[in-house]
């Protein structure tokens, strides 16, 4: 049976009325989902009922949760061993999905997520696979290892989920994928998502998948002609920071609505823009009513310059003098981005939208743009001098508008000018200066060198690789090379602009209860390093240490030492050539014996795979399946 929904064709229904148990309920309250999107609506009920589902929606309509919160639903929490599999094309989408796998478990005890992908430790995944995770989200080929030396068990799976199948075809993955499908539990229940259904993605559809029910989401497209978009790339200056300078540089800003994901975040940060001199206030679920119009009548008045607030709260705000919406947090789907940047250039006014992007982010940042047909601009942070002329600019204006308010009473404060003139042998000047040095104590119109991370931030955004839609322009999807050994994959790890890599010291270690995936979140997110250029991270007791370029400036070491996990610093620095380890705290490493040719030698006890090889024989039509249409 074939379903077709758009956004304004689906009724609206609670997530209660799907059937989902009240600890995930609990759990959507409190992050702010309302109403479930049509692929939610869709899927949820009948994932729940065990039937196999082929989705066809695009990225950003709230399909992770369409089958995160059904397979949580069906979990047996008691039993801890591989109960669902999750596959993804990359690295960054398995990281996205297990985070959300953990938001919506926020209740149920005893619950582990892990996901697997190449670039990690092999060690480390080892040992939180002997944990019993009951979910696994993992990439094709980093599954497809554990499963030949044997360290994921498949036999208790009872769902897998195929996330964006036409990107997995894209980039050459799809063989890997039949393979793993080949070697996991027939009875088990099957979930395919894909933006589109090229032939190749729906001929594995009908192979593996039992009677599916197929649904097809229609994703809403705005266009906000009014309302100029652009975006940040979160690196090497602190969010706050950079939040703050865009305030002060932008001169067209009236009053702006800042978003962020959760009611916490509202508070911390409008306290700390309060902290900053901003007339800043908080929004969200848990105030009251009266409080809530409350803050929304201040903005209104002038009384408030920024709101921060979550989705939920900001629903329904119209308030004319907000000119600027600032995406703190980027959002979890188009249509909550399509809400928050219409609550400026609102009744055919002009309106600016600024999007914060962490490099992990880049694929939501492509969703948006389609979903909202209009390209995102680039910027670079504002530079100190382009602060210190606004603000000059401003504190110019604030004198002038003074001496012109009919309240002031200018001989009262001429007076007192002159006798401290008169008194201390000064220049009228001096004590101008001395005045306005005072007055601009909260906000300085001079910008020092305060190593913020200024310069770093400030440059242009640097070229990476183009967008997969320029690789893969025929349309047909380029066969994989073969993987690369572990020592390959390090070799071209370690290569950072002319530089190596060198191993730095964390000052946050296993007692911390910090783990590698908040590091690397960390380096990622907030300091601005891509990836593959983090190398090898290694956790002992009290500090840690992980693999860095060598020749970073030194303006981007300070901004990494700052950057804070599990409210501690960093502390980064290089480690020393003949700093001690813990000898007891040493990972244990351990990898196969090899053959002289490179490749791993069988193991005793399993299938030599290159002798036996599982997968089905190559057919003088195996090139035309995979094309992609």
């Amino acid at each position: 049976m074939k379903k077709e929904n758009s956004p304004a064709e689906t009724p609206a229904a609670t997530f209660a009325d799907l059937g989902l148990p009240a600890e995930l309920l609990s759990t959507l309250a409190e992050v702010g989902y309302e109403n479930p999107s049509p692929i939610q609506a869709a899927c949820i009920p009948l994932l729940l009922a065990g039937r196999d589902v082929l989705g066809e929606a695009q990225t950003g309509t709230g399909k992770t949760a369409a089958f995160a919160l059904p397979v949580l639903a069906r979990l047996d929490v008691a039993e801890a061993r591989p109960q669902a599999l999750v596959l993804t094309p990359t690295r960054e989408l398995a990281l996205q999905v297990a985070e959300a796998f953990a938001k919506y478990a926020h209740h149920m005890k005893n619950f582990h997520v892990l996901p697997i992908y190449g670039g990690q430790s092999m060690v480390v995944q080892l040992r939180q696979l002997s944990r019993g995770p009951q979910v696994i989200v993992g990439t094709p080929g980093r599954v497809m290892d554990h499963l030949e030396r044997g360290s994921l068990k498949l036999d208790g799976l009872s769902t897998l989920v195929l996330d964006e199948g036409d990107e997995m075809l894209r980039m050459g993955f799809i063989d890997d994928v039949e393979w793993i499908l080949e070697h996991t539990p027939e009875g088990r229940q099957t979930a395919l998502f894909s933006a589109t259904m090229p032939e190749a993605i729906r001929a594995v559809a009908r192979r593996h998948l039992r009677e599916p029910e197929e649904i097809r989401i229609r994703a809403a497209t705005s266009t906000v002609a009014k309302i100029s978009q652009r975006y940040w790339l979160v690196r090497g200056v602190d969010k706050l920071d950079a939040l703050t300078r865009i305030l002060d540089a932008e001169e067209t800003l009236d009053a702006a609505l800042v978003f962020v994901r959760t009611k916490s975040s509202t508070e911390q940060l409008a306290d700390k823009l309060a902290a900053r001199g901003y007339a800043a206030a908080a929004l969200n679920g848990d105030m009251t009513q009266g409080l809530r119009e409350r803050v929304i009548e201040q903005l209104k008045s002038g009384a408030l310059d920024i709101v921060v607030a979550t989705d939920v709260a900001a629903r329904g705000i119209d308030v004319p003098r907000v000119s600027h919406v600032i995406n703190y947090d980027i959002p979890y789907d188009t249509e909550a981005y399509v809400h928050r940047i219409g609550r400026t250039g609102r009744a055919g006014r002009e309106g600016a939208a600024i999007l914060f992007v962490a490099p992990r982010e880049r694929r939501m940042l492509k969703t948006i743009e389609r979903a909202t047909r209009q390209p995102i601009e680039p910027i670079a942070l504002p530079s100190r001098e382009d602060v210190s002329t606004l603000r000059i600019g401003q504190f110019k204006q604030k004198v002038v508008d003074a001496l012109a308010d009919p309240e002031m009473d200018a001989g009262f404060f001429m007076d007192v000018v002159n006798q401290i003139v008169d008194e201390n042998d000064l220049s009228a000047h001096e004590v101008a200066a001395a005045l306005a040095f005072l007055a601009q104590a909260e906000r300085p119109l001079q910008i020092g060198e305060d190593g913020h991370g200024w310069e770093v931030a400030t440059s242009a955004p640097r070229e990476g690789r183009p967008p997969r839609e320029e690789i893969f322009t025929t349309g047909l999807t380029t066969p994989r090379a073969p993987r690369p050994n572990r020592e390959e994959i390090l070799a071209r790890r370690r290569a950072f602009a002319d530089g190596k890599l060198r191993r730095y010291r964390i000052a946050l270690g296993r007692d911390h209860g910090v783990t590698p995936k908040e590091i690397v979140g960390a380096l990622a997110n907030e300091g601005g390093i891509e990836g593959k250029f983090i190398g090898q991270i290694n956790l002992y007791d009290d500090f840690s240490t992980v693999e860095l370029p060598a020749d970073m400036p030194a303006d981007l070491l300070a901004a990494l030492a700052r950057i804070q996990v599990r409210r501690c610093a960093l502390a980064l620095r290089p480690l020393a050539v003949d700093e001690p380890l813990p000898e007891r705290d040493r990972p244990f490493r351990k990898t196969a014996p090899r053959r002289d040719d490179g490749e791993r030698k069988p193991r005793k006890g399993k299938r030599d795979f290159a002798a036996t090889p599982s997968r089905k024989p190559h057919s003088p039509d195996r090139e035309k399946r995979r094309k992609f249409k």
